[in-house]
Order: structure tokens, then C-alpha cells, then sequence
């Protein structure tokens, strides 16, 4: 009878516990935050994310409820999200748009030193057990502050540009081309709704002797002064722009042309009280003031533009710093 041979057999480990072993490191450092948490709201597994983040270890935030962890965080939205999970068993969202950011955690993105906070988009999803009833829900936590800060950088940029093009650069009023295209929106409202509107227009008097007698730094010291008080006198609702040079306009909406006068006075005497310092050299200076009010039998904004010229130019014609109103014939 022959002697058997004993033979080693290599042992393979287990490949699903491997794969689970391999799952977990995944998960644990991955570029994002992962939270699992029960109905109770207790939390069952913290990332590596999670605790880099917010400084608590894994082993102090397993087992503990996570409103208690975050007091700061909005319990009352993200109690009525995570309850619609479990309930519905579909998906949640949450983008860094609508709310900027769950936990507040500092940002340290290199290219993004100027968001203090990082900005985040969260996922919560519903996992089912054997009984296919939500157990858990996992709250995935993306770090987007890179995106968001680019988007509100270009959306800056953007409104920037657009204010500049509308915007005269000498006395931050309205530029000729956008309060005009305002002037006939407010033409077309009135003609479309019967509704009462009264147009301004005003021009610094000697404005020349101004410029000859003090340079033109000087001049566009004044210009600068009066727009100013301008801003400071009209209402949100009013439109207050350039017309070239020492003209100015304000479109009045919704007001009368006894109304506009009440303005316009105010505006005149606020301005020729007004003492603008030139490089030491005290400056007072008058403006004359039209008014024109909207009428049915006005075919253009055009037409109203030289109403308000001419009564302006009576105003001047009649000796300056004072106040004509355009009479419809």
C-alpha cells in the first residue's frame, strides 16, 4: 500500500470580503463627505472627509445623532428632507444656488482663497434592506466651492460690464443710450395704460464761464456735485440720466406736472444752495429747469424729449434758475 502524499494547497482569500474590504477604503477616503444615518437620525458611518472637515473623529460622531453634532445646522429643511427620503424612498437634492452650504465647514481650495466657506451640493439617498423598507440614508456632501466661486466671479464680472455700459463714467448716472431706451419704455406705458408720467430736464447756467474761468477739472467737479444731489433727491422709481455735456434728465413716473414743479423746485434750490469746493475755490452755481407731463396727442418720445428742451430754454430765456413748465396747446 503506498504512503499518500500531503499536498499544500494555497488558500485564496475570500474575494466578496476582499471586495468589501476594498469598498470601505473607497469610501472612507473619498473626495467627498459621506454620512449614513438612521430614522433617529443617528449617524452610522463618518468619512474621512467628514472628520478632516468638521475636527470630529469617527469614533466620536458613530452612534450620535447629527443635529446634535451640527446645532448650526437647519434642522427644521434638512428634518422635512431627510423624513421625504425615508417616506418616499427616492432621492433628495439640495444645490450650493439654493442653499449655499449645509455644514459650515472652511474652505482650503488653493485657486479659491477668497470664499471662506466651502460651497456644497448635497445628495441624500435612501438605502433599503432585505425588506426593501429604507433603513438608512446616505448624505453625500460635494465640496463645489471652485465652481460656485467661478460662476459668482463671472456673474460679478458680468453685472460690472453691464453697468458700465450703461452708465456715464464722469457722474455715474445714466448713460444717453440707456435712459432714453427707459424714456420709451415710460412712453409706450403711458400711451398703452392712460397713466400720468412728467419728464425733467435741467442745464447749469454760465456752465461755460465755468469752464473758461476755472478749467474744465473744475467744471467736471460741479457736474459731479450736481449729479450727486440729483441721486439724493429723486425717488427709486425716477430715472436720472446725462444728456450730454451740462444737461441733465429725470424721468418722473407716475407723477403730474404740478408734482414734477414740487420736485423741481425742491432739486432747483437744493442746488443753487449747494457750495462746490474747487481745488480750494468755493463754487455756487444755478440750473434751469422744464418740465414737460406726458400727453395723448405726443407721437414720440422724441416729441416729448423737445417739449421738455423748450421749456428748459425758456426757463434760460427768461433770466435762469428757475422753473418753466410746457403748456400743451
Amino acid at each position: 500500500m503506498s504512503q499518500a502524499s500531503l499536498q499544500i494547497v494555497p488558500v485564496e482569500p475570500d474575494t466578496e470580503l476582499a471586495s468589501l474590504h476594498l469598498m470601505m477604503q473607497l469610501l472612507q477616503n473619498v473626495d467627498v463627505g459621506l454620512i449614513l444615518i438612521n430614522e433617529q437620525h443617528q449617524v452610522q458611518m463618518w468619512n474621512n472627509f467628514m472628520e478632516n472637515h468638521s475636527a470630529i473623529r469617527t469614533s466620536d460622531a458613530r452612534g450620535s445623532n447629527l443635529f446634535e453634532l451640527f446645532p448650526e445646522l437647519p434642522a427644521g429643511w434638512l428634518k422635512k428632507k431627510i423624513d421625504s427620503v425615508f417616506k418616499l424612498n427616492s432621492r433628495a437634492y439640495s444645490t450650493w444656488e439654493q442653499q449655499p452650504r449645509l455644514f459650515n465647514f472652511k474652505s482650503n481650495r488653493p485657486l479659491t482663497g477668497n470664499a471662506e466657506y466651502m460651497y456644497q451640493n448635497v445628495t441624500l439617498i435612501p438605502l433599503t434592506s432585505t425588506n426593501k423598507k429604507v433603513s438608512q440614508v446616505c448624505i453625500l456632501v460635494y465640496d463645489v466651492t471652485d465652481i460656485a466661486t467661478h460662476k459668482l466671479e463671472l456673474e460679478a464680472a458680468n453685472a460690472a460690464l453691464e453697468k458700465l455700459s450703461r452708465t456715464d463714467r464722469l457722474t455715474g448716472l445714466y448713460n444717453r443710450g440707456h435712459w432714453e431706451e427707459r424714456l420709451v419704455d415710460e412712453f409706450r406705458r403711458c400711451k398703452r395704460t392712460g397713466r400720468v408720467s412728467s419728464l425733467l430736464m435741467f442745464d447749469i447756467d454760465h456752465f461755460k464761464k465755468i469752464n473758461d474761468g476755472c478749467g474744465h477739472q473744475a467744471g467736471d467737479t460741479v457736474i459731479r456735485a450736481l449729479a450727486d444731489l440729483l441721486l439724493q433727491t429723486q425717488r427709486e422709481t425716477d430715472v436720472s440720466g446725462r444728456y450730454g455735456g451740462e444737461e441733465f434728465v429725470t424721468i418722473l413716473p407716475d407723477t403730474s406736472i404740478s408734482q414734477a414743479l414740487i420736485f423741481a423746485e425742491r432739486l432747483r434750490l437744493r442746488l443753487a444752495a449747494t457750495v462746490v469746493d474747487c481745488q480750494g475755490q468755493p463754487l455756487q452755481v444755478t440750473v434751469s429747469i422744464g418740465i414737460s407731463q406726458y400727453d395723448d396727442m405726443l407721437e414720440s418720445h422724441q416729441q416729448w424729449l423737445a417739449q421738455v428742451d423748450q421749456a428748459m430754454y425758456q426757463s434760460k430765456h427768461n433770466g435762469r434758475n428757475q422753473t418753466t413748465c410746457y403748456v400743451h396747446e
